[in-house]
């Protein structure tokens, strides 16, 4: 035991050598309006950057369409990533990783991974945890945020290593309007928000002098450097039939694309609706839920649901071990109670990470079986969040990228 030690040194790390924040602005600054196309180079093919600890940094102001500050609607939780459409990440031309419905994945994804103190560190990202209004802006409606990107990303939370050699760009997609990033008291106000600074800050690591000759061994040999993470794809259902029985295909995949988390939740009305706020979803009267992969079902038990009496313990304990399954961790800390989970988040989380090999093996279909204890109606929405591998190996001499 390392107490009994008596002898030891000291432990100091002395690989790396300095570790500085660089900044990286879009090539237009001019592009951060509607439906524009944001995007950031990291062009130093010398630099070893850290692109899991990468931040983003947005600077605006929330206006009226007449150009005054807002009275009646502010930002919802986590309302700046409702402002984008699309993020991708490419490494040398090849998209690495992408995640369409910025908003709705993060908030869904980190509803299952922040605990309440994470929470409020991530209040400098525009995560606003116990409905604090006014958290984000100042009187004259200005707001800034720093992001870290492994919120938005599933390659920015995985891949802890440096990427070396490599041109690297981050691509963001504005949002069509700001609809689904606030919430109103009334439409009598349209929302208008301006961004005006959007800038990429990406760590750059300078290692001690044995690590750089290490390094600049393996870049000579020509090795292929692995990249392995779990991505972020969701999938929509826009509108439910109305029924209280359902069955969605949701897709057929690779083993590639092998899904190991599924992630359901329903919203009903929510989307472009002002005086409705998209970073909440319902429970839409749930009793029961499965998941097919092929013909294996998760999970294997009925959840027996009931929420007009209160009985969806079942679920909850389900959305509070999430932490555990998905990140090793023996301590769950789950960001909202029962009476919250009810009220707030309500989503259904599926494990399937512990397969069969023939379900491994070849094609895979996807598909979700569900009840309700009253019909849907004609405006509920379904949402599917697929959590699967990917794999991609780089060449840091040659800078060949291939999945």
């Amino acid at each position: 035991m390392d107490l009994l030690n008596v002898t030891g040194e000291p432990f100091s790390d002395t690989t790396i050598e300095d570790y500085q924040f660089h900044t990286y602005q879009p090539y237009n600054s001019g592009a951060l309006n509607y439906n524009d196309e944001v995007r950031i180079s990291v062009q130093d093919l010398d630099a070893y950057t850290l692109p899991c600890n990468s931040l983003l940094y947005i600077e605006g102001k929330i206006l009226t369409d007449q150009n005054k500050v807002p009275t009646k609607f502010q930002f919802i939780n986590n309302g700046i990533a409702y402002l984008f459409r699309e993020l991708r990440y490419e490494l040398n031309g090849v998209v690495t990783d992408s995640v369409r419905n910025v908003g709705l994945v993060s908030t869904l994804k980190n509803y299952l991974l922040l605990n309440e103190n994470e929470s409020k560190l991530m209040e400098n990202g525009g995560w606003i945890p116990k409905d604090n209004d006014k958290l984000l802006i100042d009187d004259k409606g200005n707001f800034n945020v720093c992001i870290p990107l492994k919120l938005w990303s599933g390659f920015f939370e995985d891949y802890r290593r440096i990427i070396m050699n490599m041109r690297q760009e981050l691509v963001l997609i504005r949002e069509k309007d700001d609809i689904d990033a606030v919430i109103a008291t009334d439409d009598t106000e349209k929302p208008k928000i301006q961004i005006t600074k959007l800038y990429w800050n990406v760590p750059h690591i300078t290692p001690s002098i044995n690590e750089q000759l290490r390094l600049n061994k393996i870049v000579r040999n020509s090795t292929e450097l692995p990249i392995k993470f779990r991505s972020w794809e969701l999938i929509k259902y826009p509108t439910l039939n109305d029924s209280s029985r359902h069955t969605w295909s949701v897709k057929t995949s690779t083993q590639l694309e092998n899904p190991r988390h599924i992630i359901v939740a329903f919203q009903d009305a929510r989307k472009g609706q002002i005086l409705k706020d998209m970073s909440k979803f319902n429970h839409c009267y749930l009793t029961n839920i499965r998941v097919f992969l092929n013909s294996e079902r998760f999970p294997y038990q009925d959840l027996n649901l009931d929420f007009d009496s209160n009985r969806f313990a079942s679920l909850y304990e389900i959305f509070a071990n999430f932490q555990e399954s998905y990140y090793h961790i023996q301590t769950n800390q789950p960001i909202f109670n029962p009476k919250e989970f009810k009220d707030k988040a309500p989503i259904i989380h599926i494990d399937c990470s512990h397969q069969k090999e023939i379900i491994q093996s070849g094609s895979l279909v996807l598909r979700i079986e569900f009840e309700t204890s009253k019909s849907t109606g004609n405006n509920v929405s379904a949402y599917c969040l697929i959590l699967h591998e990917r794999e991609f190996y780089y060449n840091p001499l040659n800078k060949i990228v291939r999945q």
